[in-house]
Parts: C-alpha cells; sequence; structure tokens
C-alpha cells in the first residue's frame, strides 16, 4: 500500500509510520517542524521530508490512503486536495482499527496509568516470548517502536487515549478501536479545552464501555468510584472483571508485592502503580498468561519511559521525573515517593503548562495534589499562557488553588534552576513532574546535585 501521512512528525504519527515502512508499505508525509526524536528516527529510514511545510502536489491519486494527525488543521492544503480528489483519509485510530479488524483488540483505557498498564502487559508478552502486535504511548526497553503491525499476530494491544482523533474527526481515539478486551483504570477530568464539564468527560468512557463488542470483557478498577459506576451501570453483553490493589509493604525503599509464594520485591513502587500492576495481571490472564509466569515476569519490569523515571541517585538521595501533570496523577505520584522514602525530605516540583493547568476553574481540581510533599514548588511560564492565548494565570490563584501556605512559585526558568540547583540534598529526595521540560533544565546536571 501507498501510505501519505499529513503531519508525519507527531510521537505518535511518526512511529505508526515507521511501523509501516516496516510492513513493507510505501511511505510519504509531510510537516511543517519535526523534532526530536522523531526527527532522526524519520530520517534514519528515509522517511523524512525533504523540506518541511504542506504541499499539495504530494497528493496524487496514485496513494491509496491519507492519514491524518492531530497537528494539521481543518484548513491544510494537502487536506483539501485529498478530499478534492476523493482519496481514503484516516484518522491515527481509524487506520489502527482498520489494520487490526480482523484480530484480537485488547485496548487499556483511563484518565491515568495506560501507558503503564499496557507497558507492563506488553513486557510481560515479551518475556515469555508471545508475539502481539501493539500501539503504546511511551518508548519501552527492548522494543525499536512505539506501534508494531503484522498480518500473523492474533493479538493487538492498544493504548485507549480519549482524546480528539483528528481535526475533522471529533471522536475520541479510544471510541474507535472496538474492544475484545478492555480495561478501565480511572476517570479524572482531563482535556478541559475539550470537554469543558465534567460529567462531558465521565460520558466519553461510559461510550467506551458500550463499544466492546458482545461478549467481550471489561476489567475494571472499582477502587475509582466514577470507573465503578460506569462499568457497573453498562448494559452491554459483556463481562466484567474487577480489580483493586493488592498488598505490599514498603521496606527501607523496596516494595514487596505480597503473592501465593510470599512476598516478591518490585522496580515499580506506589499505590498507583500497584493497582496498574493488578489490572496488568488480569489482562494478562485474558490473554493466556498464567499468574506465577505473570509474576515471574512482572519483577523485572522498571517502568515505562517518563513514568517515574530515576535519573539521578547519591548515597542518601535520589531524584525521578514523571509526566504527571493533571491533579490526580500529580497527587498519587508525590504521594507514591513520600511512601517510598518516608523518612527523607520530599522536594516536589510541578511544571504547569497544559490548557487544563491554565483555566481559572480547573485550577481549583489541584487542590491538595502536592500535600505529600515537604517541600512544594510550582513552576510555570507566563509566556505559555500567552501562547496558548488564555487569560493570565496570576501566582496568587496558584496558591489558593493548591492551598499549601508554604507553596514556592515560579513564573521564570532561571529562578527556578537556581532553585533546584541551590537545595540541600542530602537525606532528600527530588520529584520533577510535567509533560513539558521544566523551562530547558539540564537533567544531566541533577546527577551532580545527589549526595
Amino acid at each position: 500500500m501507498n501510505i501519505h501521512f499529513i503531519a508525519i512528525g507527531g510521537s505518535a504519527m511518526h512511529n505508526l509510520a515507521l511501523a509501516l515502512d516496516h510492513k513493507g508499505y510505501q511511505i510519504t508525509g509531510s510537516d511543517d517542524v519535526i523534532f526530536e526524536p522523531s526527527k532522526s528516527r524519520l530520517d534514519a529510514k528515509g522517511l523524512l521530508p525533504f523540506e518541511f511545510g504542506w504541499f499539495p502536489e504530494k497528493i496524487h491519486a496514485d496513494l491509496d490512503a491519507i492519514v491524518l494527525g492531530m497537528h494539521a488543521k481543518s484548513d491544510n492544503p494537502e487536506l483539501i486536495k485529498a478530499q478534492e480528489l476523493g482519496l481514503t483519509i484516516y484518522s491515527y485510530p481509524e487506520f489502527l482499527y482498520e489494520q487490526s479488524k480482523d484480530k484480537t483488540r485488547v485496548v487499556i483505557g483511563g484518565s491515568h496509568g495506560k501507558t503503564t498498564i499496557t507497558s507492563m502487559i506488553l513486557h510481560v508478552l515479551d518475556f515469555h516470548g508471545r508475539e502481539v502486535d501493539y500501539m503504546v504511548g511511551a518508548q519501552l526497553d527492548g522494543f525499536d517502536r512505539m506501534v508494531h503491525l503484522t498480518e500473523e499476530n492474533d493479538f493487538i494491544v492498544l493504548e485507549g487515549d480519549e482524546y480528539l482523533s483528528s481535526p475533522i474527526d471529533r471522536r475520541p481515539k479510544f471510541h474507535l478501536y472496538k474492544p475484545n478486551i478492555a480495561l478501565l483504570s480511572g476517570i479524572a477530568w482531563d482535556h478541559i479545552n475539550v470537554f469543558p464539564t465534567f460529567d462531558n468527560y465521565v460520558e466519553q468512557f461510559r461510550i467506551f464501555v458500550d463499544s466492546i463488542v458482545n461478549g467481550g470483557s471489561i476489567t475494571y478498577n472499582t477502587e475509582d468510584v466514577e470507573v465503578k459506576k460506569a462499568v457497573e451501570a453498562s448494559e452491554n453483553a459483556i463481562r466484567k472483571f474487577p480489580y483493586q490493589t493488592p498488598a505490599y509493604t514498603v521496606e527501607e525503599g523496596e516494595t514487596l508485592l505480597e503473592t501465593p509464594e510470599g512476598p516478591m520485591p518490585i522496580a515499580v513502587f506506589g499505590e498507583h502503580n500497584l493497582s496498574n500492576l493488578a489490572g496488568a495481571k488480569w489482562i494478562c490472564q485474558n490473554m493466556g498468561v498464567d499468574e506465577d509466569d505473570f509474576y515471574e515476569a512482572i519483577a523485572t519490569f522498571k517502568g515505562a519511559s517518563k513514568r517515574l523515571e530515576k535519573i539521578a541517585e547519591g548515597s542518601s538521595s535520589i531524584a525521578y521525573k514523571d509526566f504527571a501533570h493533571s491533579p490526580s496523577k500529580v497527587a498519587a505520584t508525590t504521594k507514591a515517593v513520600k511512601q517510598q522514602y518516608p523518612n527523607r525530605k520530599l522536594v516536589a516540583c510541578l511544571e504547569l503548562h497544559t490548557y487544563s493547568s491554565f483555566n481559572p476553574e480547573f485550577l481549583k481540581e489541584y487542590k491538595g495534589a502536592l500535600d505529600a510533599a515537604d517541600e512544594p514548588v510550582i513552576f510555570f511560564l507566563p509566556e505559555s499562557v500567552a501562547i496558548k492565548k488564555l487569560k493570565e494565570v496570576t501566582p496568587q490563584q496558584i496558591a489558593e488553588a493548591f492551598q499549601r501556605d508554604d507553596l514556592k512559585i515560579f513564573t521564570d526558568a532561571t529562578s527556578f534552576h537556581q532553585f533546584v540547583k541551590e537545595q540541600d540534598y542530602k537525606n532528600a529526595t527530588l520529584l520533577l513532574m510535567s509533560s513539558g521540560n521544566y523551562g530547558g533544565l539540564d537533567l544531566n546536571e541533577v546527577q551532580h546535585l545527589m549526595v
């Protein structure tokens, strides 16, 4: 097949392009800007556009399909040309469904935890040499790409994102996969720029549950009230498998999971990750992996990229970075790190830079999110607010939202970086949380701060 990607440089889009190239398809693409690592990875396979921009002349009748990325706009000149020619245009999730409609589709959904759970499942399957197709939202150790597609594999494991499918398809991605086996980990309001009310956001998960094929199954976290309500109220003819956080203990910075064979040390930690593990176990068992084999494999799982990733360690200090940015994720991550190192001072730094986090009403959702921190810190750039064409957010608004009298707030990168570098990290833990880059903070320098 001859496929053209409009906005090929995105994290998801370039991985799909690489997967289809590996499968033997002819791939072309365009984008107005492509950042690393997408740029180098596309270039290595000869898929990097010769020049950046949109070129309608790349669109012709010999193309079998167009894959349209969210980065493109509805008035994109290549998209308009494709529409004029009557070409088949897929969103990213539509194309994944097209590639997997004859497979058993395993879809992992939830406001939080879905990348980690998907990563755990893939790690366990890979550990035992079980080949599956997949799409996951993080780069995993031992995996060349974040997307893998074949003709022969029976299963495909898909991370089910609730964000929109494309500029011309406003449905959430996970509505399009029609899972045979599904999981729902948690529901906590996110993407306020798309789902302006909590009820509107929750409704997307109800639709997801109802999209599971007849006779399929949903594995769901009963400790999440909204998940429990959404699943148990569904009249879809599916099997329902509840799960909850398994028993565990923490001893001298090591988490021990209770198993039928006794306590087992694992590399991941925190209640949210233990809950994720319980969900992953159920899914693996539904895919034919028995409990003993799951435990053997999960003991070697070190985490998904950017999810509680250890970046530095000294004799009495340690530093982590995490993708957490929504209130529920920030609260869970901060609590997990404090629980793992209860006798160390926790310096928790959160960068605000998403649409939701700059909304005055949504900011109130952050109340208590940093309560587990000994030294709570917020960093944001007023320029980021301006770029998103949002109303000014003041430090006072942020302080009122988090309700910590000792909250430190930085609004310029230099001051924030100086604060991080001047802290005494003896018997301390540094936690950096953001889906951004902390104003260009050099994470390599953090290694030299640990003592």
